[in-house]
């Protein structure tokens, strides 16, 4: 019999040693997460605290569930591209159902998860019987399930009840309810795929789906099974992402489906089916969280974050799918299996490159994190460089992320600014409601916030820093009524359902038409304050309406849509006005096609937040709101406006 070494401890040791490196190298995506954290460590020293830790395993909570849901898809070979849109849909109906419908949270909790299961039972209908691939089967869902999401909501937010909200809270001080049933789902994809019929049935189907059918599996039974699971992830997933904003968002976790694939595949998975594992899949999920912090942690310009995360995606997969290929375990497959690690330290490299190109402004010890609603609109372009100007002037550090129109990546961003301990926060927000938690938050750690442009609901503000849209809304009736005569049929497209600027647009403009009876609105539609979105509704408006003779939009880049598809007719025998003085939108009003825009002053209002948010967070006292004037700009005083 062969005898164990003396001291055997460091046999011990070694074997240790020797696992781990088994580990790490049969994992690529585990290895890959190891560096990340050590190099953010090294990196970051905000990293590397209990406050930012947590705040990564909240901010992967989301796509982690929807991601275990996808695992069982994938497993089977499928794809599901509708579980961000059913699980927004899940949220609402939740809401709509414990609010407008009067039925008990709890039923109505249980009613959210049935709408995921149904949903996830017509996709697998769609694909077993219809014969639909499920690229197809799924994406008709998307559509179907956001759509009904916008319907029940009227396209806007649905507070929820106070008890349902408390599954976004903290119990204690370190146990995030969101992570608490994170780890509960992921335990239950793991028992499922490892220890149930339905899980062995998954592997059987996605490694040969006729062999699986020629040994007795009910192959299109256990398709509507998987995809009944991964809808019923969904409606969890979404579920505690309402609970985190408080209010259920139509439009929430757009996007999010090819998040929840990426995590999936990172962490192992084939696309081509027969592989998958939960602890692979929390891998993934928690590399793309990990990744998401640190680039907003070493201020790395927005913009370049998405192509930062693009490439760790691409290299990850790429080189994890070069170890899979070994058929046993050696040095060579340790180096492939490892690869993801050489994808995330070459995407940290580029993230340190580009540091500090656009990201930040000044460099002083005082630190304030700004955290603007989306930087793919001018408007919130030039917000951004008046505030970087002003930061730079005054000699303080100014972090910049861009939400891209995500609530829940907002919340993210400024949960992160709390980490980093940034001495004041200034937010543009996406939506007045769902900004609430995150706001609430900075409240707790005694961090003043400041709100640009728009307010943010149920949370306190040091100030709110914007243009007097109400007055600028009666100031738009005013000017169209003018350009039209007074009388006429109008087209009104709304901006973002939720914003307070368009609701305080809309005010404003619905009480100014008031002094002009012969003005009517034949047609009134959301563009949520997109050009090509303007675009489309104005041409599908005017389709529907060719005898409209005006058009009001809640801000420029809606207006020139609306001009794009006016052509010649736009500002002559259609008379187009728009809000927010962009210097497209002059140039418009200067070239005739526009008859007026109601100028904000958009570098000023960003100058302002970073003036006061600096008082505040040297505890001088600053006025609860701060108005910036507005004026409408038309062809006769525009040049005043042109480089403004």
């Amino acid at each position: 019999m062969r005898k164990r070494p003396a001291g055997g401890s460091g046999g011990e040791k070694g074997g240790a040693a020797r696992t781990a490196a088994r580990l790490l190298g049969e994992n690529g995506a585990l290895a890959g997460l190891v560096v990340l954290v050590v190099a953010l460590s090294l990196l970051s020293g905000d990293f590397l605290t209990v406050t930012n830790l947590l705040n990564v395993g909240v901010q992967a909570a989301v796509v982690a569930i929807l991601a275990f849901g996808v695992t069982f898809v994938i497993v089977t070979g499928g794809i599901d591209l509708s579980v961000g849109a059913v699980a927004a849909l899940s949220a609402v109906v939740l809401a709509w159902t414990a609010s407008d419908g009067g039925v008990p949270w709890p039923i109505a909790l249980i009613l959210a998860i049935v709408v995921g299961i149904a949903a996830g039972l017509v996709n697998g209908a769609l694909i077993t019987y219809g014969k639909l691939p499920p690229f197809i089967a799924t994406l008709a869902m998307l559509g179907v399930a956001r759509g009904l999401a916008l319907v029940i909501s009227d396209g806007s937010p649905i507070g929820l009840p106070d008890a349902v909200t408390h599954l976004g809270d903290t119990i204690g001080e370190y146990l995030p309810v969101p992570v608490i049933v994170m780890i509960v789902m992921g335990l239950l994809t793991a028992l499922i795929l490892a220890r149930t019929y339905s899980g062995r049935a998954m592997y059987a189907i996605g490694g040969n789906e006729e062999a699986a059918r020629l040994s007795g599996i009910k192959v299109s039974r256990q398709k509507l099974v998987t995809y009944a699971l991964s809808g019923a992830f969904a409606a969890v997933a979404g579920i505690v992402l309402a609970s985190r904003l408080a209010s259920a968002q139509p439009q929430a976790a757009s996007g999010y489906e090819l998040d929840a694939i990426a995590a999936v595949v990172i962490g192992g998975a084939s696309l081509s089916g027969g592989k998958g594992k939960a602890f692979g899949t929390l891998i993934g999920a928690l590399i793309l969280a990990v990744l998401r912090n640190g680039l907003n942690l070493l201020s790395v310009n927005a913009f370049w974050q998405q192509v930062v995360i693009g490439v760790v995606i691409a290299l990850a997969v790429l080189l994890d799918t070069l170890r899979r290929r070994g058929a046993s375990f050696s040095p060579r497959q340790l180096y492939a299996g490892g690869g993801v690690v050489v994808a995330a330290a070459a995407a940290l490299a580029i993230a340190v490159a580009v540091n500090g190109t656009g990201g930040t402004g000044g460099g002083g010890n005082l630190k304030i994190g700004m955290s603007v609603s989306t930087l793919n609109n001018p408007f919130f372009v030039q917000l951004r460089q008046g505030a970087q100007a002003e930061a730079k002037r005054q000699g303080v550090s100014l972090t910049v992320g861009d939400a891209q129109n995500d609530a829940s990546q907002q919340t993210n961003q400024v949960q992160n600014y709390v980490g980093q301990g940034m001495k004041a926060i200034i937010i543009n927000p996406v939506d007045s409601d769902a900004a609430a938690p995150a706001v609430q938050a900075a409240n707790r750690e005694k961090i003043p916030v400041v709100a640009a442009d728009r307010g943010v609901n149920k949370a306190q503000v040091a100030q709110l820093v914007a243009s007097d849209n109400i007055a600028g809304g009666k100031d738009a009736a005013q000017a169209l009524a003018k350009a039209m005569g007074g009388k006429g049929k109008i087209a009104w497209i709304q901006g973002q359902a939720g914003t307070s600027a368009s609701r305080e647009r809309g005010q404003g403009f619905a009480e100014g038409l008031k002094a002009f009876p012969g003005i009517q609105v034949a047609a009134k539609q959301p563009a949520d304050f997109d050009r090509t979105k303007g675009l489309d509704v104005a041409t599908n408006i005017m389709q529907a309406h060719p005898d409209i003779t005006g058009v009001f939009a809640e801000n420029d880049e809606m207006a020139l849509g609306a001009v794009k598809a006016l052509g010649g007719k736009s500002g002559k025998q259609v008379k187009v006005v728009g809000f927010d003085g962009t210097p497209d939108g002059i140039k418009a009003v200067q070239a005739g096609t526009m008859n007026a825009s109601v100028a904000q002053q958009p570098r000023l209002l960003g100058q302002i937040a970073v003036q006061n948010a600096v008082k505040a967070a040297r505890g001088d006292k600053i006025e609860a709101n701060y108005a910036v004037p507005v004026k409408v700009a038309t062809p006769e005083n525009a040049a005043e406006f042109a480089t403004s």
